[in-house]
């Protein structure tokens, strides 16, 4: 007869942490398990810290996991928190071989696409949220940082904003575990205000480059993102401090430009465009927002003109001489927002809204590119 206490852990192996994303048998959070002759399941959880907000959602998931195991009939359920040298060995486990470096280099298998203005009110960082979940929703494993230090707007779209606070990550010793919201893990300077000091979503951030550059590689290597498909980045506007950071962080980054239908917001993405060619960077295409508002007649309002995507489309090409092109553009939408003001990227509320369908679409294009192993190191090590 089966022990019913290898069913219990089979269970508990399927039992996932929302924060780190691995199950639970996988980072030593499971202490001792047992089940007496009358199906009584008694089970020990290790959280990672004391207040670990995933702590009821834990909880929960392993009571019914455990619960359904066969052999079981009541289970007794014991919390206690990891010690500190459990929690450096799980942070060792984590990071792996390569300990707290950024882990997105030429030679990781996750894409990186650095999303770019030439000025600012263009609709990036809608944009880049809306990708991200769009992303997800096709089963990528997908991760965002919010680079727009000065304008951090990406927790408010993503709805980790509440009652103007926005929501922290958890702190695992010098490693950090970003918030989730939609399937994406999402860090900003946004998330390490303090709300005690009156620092909440509407505070100013004014800093100079070093601590700029400081800030976004701390993002890179200290942020447990774990093994992502995709990461996005959301840079301010305009080819500043953090756009060259960015270029010496993650030279193999892909780059898409945001820029309105207007010729003068055009010449201006254009230049944004130029800087992340010279950083070493690939420029991968153009997203055009906030273009023609379809009327109920069936005419089209064009309120920003038309053709400034398509223009810079055809000038980047032109400058980084090889082919960038239009990935979409995307028409002004109150639903998209709508969507952002309340925290719901339209792509959920109303994905058959032109806007989010302009925005999967490049999502399919991004999603049907997975980065091969092709020229990349493998570093393999004898066993």
């Amino acid at each position: 007869m089966a022990d019913p206490a290898d069913g219990v852990r089979s269970a508990l192996a399927r039992v996932i942490d929302p924060e780190i994303r691995r199950p639970i048998t996988e980072l030593g959070m499971v202490d001792a398990v047992s089940v007496d002759a009358a199906g009584r399941a008694s089970v020990g959880i290790k959280l990672t810290i004391v207040g670990c907000p995933a702590a009821d959602t834990i909880e929960r998931d392993v009571r019914e996991a455990v619960a359904a195991a066969p052999g079981v009939a009541s289970v007794d359920l014991t919390i206690s928190v990891m010690t500190p040298a459990e929690r450096a060995a799980l942070t060792e486990r984590l990071r792996g071989a390569r300990g707290r470096t950024n882990p997105f280099t030429p030679d990781s298998l996750t894409r990186v696409y650095a999303v770019t203005s030439g000025k600012g009110g263009v609709g990036k960082s809608t944009v880049t949220a809306n990708l991200a979940v769009a992303l997800a929703q096709r089963g990528l494993r997908v991760g965002v940082v919010d680079a727009d230090v000065y304008g951090f707007s990406i927790p408010g779209i993503l709805g980790l904003v509440h009652d103007g606070i926005t929501q922290q990550p958890t702190r695992v010793d010098d490693m950090i575990l970003p918030p989730v919201a939609f399937g994406v893990k999402t860090i900003s300077i946004g998330m390490f205000l303090d709300p005690a000091r009156g620092q909440g979503a509407s505070t100013a951030v004014a800093w100079r480059g070093p601590m700029l550059h400081r800030t976004i590689s701390q993002f890179l290597t200290d942020v447990y993102f774990g093994d992502l498909d995709m990461l996005l980045l959301d840079l301010p506007p305009g080819t500043g401090d953090v756009a060259i950071s960015v270029g010496q962080l993650l030279p193999g980054a892909d780059v898409i430009v945001v820029t309105t239908p207007q010729p003068a917001a055009a010449d201006v993405a254009v230049r944004s465009g130029v800087v992340a060619k010279q950083t070493g960077q690939n420029v991968f295409g153009v997203i055009e927002n906030m273009a023609g508002l379809p009327q109920p007649d069936g005419t089209v309002l064009e309120l920003f003109g038309s053709g400034g995507g398509a223009e810079a489309a055809a000038r980047l090409s032109e400058a980084t001489e090889h082919d960038v092109p239009l990935l979409a553009s995307v028409p002004l939408s109150v639903a998209l927002r709508q969507g952002g003001d309340a925290g719901e990227p339209i792509v959920v509320a109303d994905p058959a809204d032109p806007a989010a369908v302009a925005i999967s679409s490049v999502a399919d294009r991004i999603a049907a590119r997975p980065r091969g192993l092709a020229g990349r190191s493998l570093n393999p090590r004898p066993r």
